[in-house]
């Protein structure tokens, strides 16, 4: 069978959730084609003789881009199979249904690719428990090369080509918003130490520096991850990387902070989300305030960058909030640890979010928006609204200004309607050593109101 496997946007990285399959695929037989819509226009000849389509849609941003493309497909094969599998296709299942798609996959996603392009139905597992896989060696053989994605930016503008894998899937937490938790509702899949060590191997000998670790949370299985991180930096001592961990897993397991460190983790990105306990308690995010402050010390006392993420506009936020939310970001000197995107970020509600279990979400939201792929909502202070599209719509006119100086600017506009004076920021910098980052800031997009 041929099979054409499809990603349109996977945060700037080389996908794996094309490479991984593409592996398994092979593997029983079949002819693979993988196209990144993000680096490479679509090749209609594969298309018209591939007798399967995947879309791999592992976010919001990646759904909304690949429906269009569904469509020119079926226009391109009428006969072809079409398949969606990643984190958002069982929760736009209804949608996906009525564009021609008719295999869905959500978790561990690669035996039942292996089952439609052999022209089996999905399993009953495709919607329910997941499978525990024995995973392969990712082939990113016809991927672009890495150069061509997103690469690491030091401190003093060197950049380092950056490779992607994960150690793992799923995770055992359940906070509100996150779209893991609909599809793996607390399950949790480790990949073979062996297989992630052979995968970063032929990203190093692809022209890989750094590895960006995409776990959920890295710390989900803390003897996992130490076994994977040894391994890692004794055959690769001159490789870089960055994990994503949980505010409660740093501090629950602090004492192994400074061995991230001495193995060449440069930061640690956290979806921190709030600085008010009563939106992280709706979010369920298992961690208040304070912990964040003292996760924040925790951090630099090893020497280790903390890149906190944040959902810095909700239904709860107020004018105030937020510019208190910049205030205590200033005050911990992280101007230069959050990118600027991360502070104009609106709660997105897509279908199957834990969210809509709450009556005070269900009584704000509007009805569901099949085009933006979101349940809408208003702010009730048009104020709060009007700042998110203002500042949003300044981040993105400006995506190489220093965060810095967007900070500067995104300071004064939180202030423009609050009466008194804006009060001074902090003169202070980051550390001697600065911060490292992606230059493609981790982030999940949500549709302005």
């Amino acid at each position: 069978m041929n099979v054409l496997l499809v990603s349109t946007y996977e945060l700037g990285r080389q996908p794996f959730g094309l490479a991984s399959p593409a592996a398994w695929l092979r593997r029983a037989g079949h002819s693979v084609v993988c196209a990144d819509l993000s680096r490479q226009p679509l090749d209609e000849a594969a298309v018209r003789s591939a007798t399967l389509v995947a879309f791999y849609l592992p976010m919001h941003t990646a759904t909304r881009l690949a429906l269009p493309v569904i469509d020119q497909v079926r226009t391109l094969n009428p006969a072809a199979r079409l398949g969606a599998y990643g984190l958002y296709a069982p929760l736009n299942e209804t949608l996906l249904r009525t564009h021609g798609i008719s295999s869905i996959l959500g978790g561990e996603f690669e035996q039942g690719l292996v089952r439609a392009a052999a022209g089996l139905p999905d399993e009953p597992w495709a919607h329910g428990s997941i499978p525990r896989l024995t995973f392969v060696t990712p082939d990113r053989r016809d991927l672009p090369p890495l150069s061509q994605y997103a690469a690491l930016t030091l401190p003093d503008g060197t950049r380092r080509v950056a490779g992607y894998t994960e150690a793992s899937r799923g995770c055992k937490h359940s906070c509100r918003h996150c779209p893991v938790v609909p599809v793996y509702d607390g399950q949790f899949r480790i990949v073979s130490p062996d297989v992630v060590l052979a995968d970063i191997r032929e990203q190093v000998e692809r022209g890989a520096q750094h590895v960006t670790f995409g776990d959920p949370d890295f710390f989900n299985g803390i003897g996992h991850a130490l076994r994977v991180i040894d391994r890692v930096s004794q055959k690769f001592p001159k490789l870089t990387y960055d994990v994503t961990i949980k505010i409660e897993h740093l501090l629950r397991h602090a004492q192994h902070l400074p061995r991230l460190r001495d193995t060449g983790c440069l930061f640690v990105t956290s979806a921190v989300e709030a600085l008010d306990n009563r939106v992280l308690e709706i979010l369920d995010k298992g961690h208040t305030r304070e912990d964040f402050v003292r996760c924040v010390g925790l951090c630099r006392d090893v020497g280790l960058a903390l890149s906190p993420t944040f959902v810095a506009f909700t239904p709860w936020t107020t004018l105030e909030g937020y510019r208190e939310l910049l205030k205590v970001v200033d005050e911990l000197d992280l101007v230069d640890h959050v990118a600027p995107i991360q502070l104009t970020i609106r709660l997105l509600l897509p279908e199957g979010s834990r969210l809509l279990e709450l009556g005070q979400v269900r009584d704000f939201i509007g009805s569901f928006d099949s085009e933006k792929l979101v349940y809408r909502w208003v702010h009730s202070d048009p104020r709060v609204d009007e700042l998110q599209r203002h500042l949003a719509a300044l981040v993105g006119a400006r995506p190489t200004e220093s965060r810095r100086r967007m900070f500067e600017v995104m300071w004064g506009l939180a202030n423009a309607n609050l009466a008194g004076p804006p009060g001074p920021l902090s003169t202070r910098t980051a550390d001697a050593q600065g911060v490292a980052c992606l230059d493609e800031p981790w982030y999940c997009c949500a549709e302005p109101v």
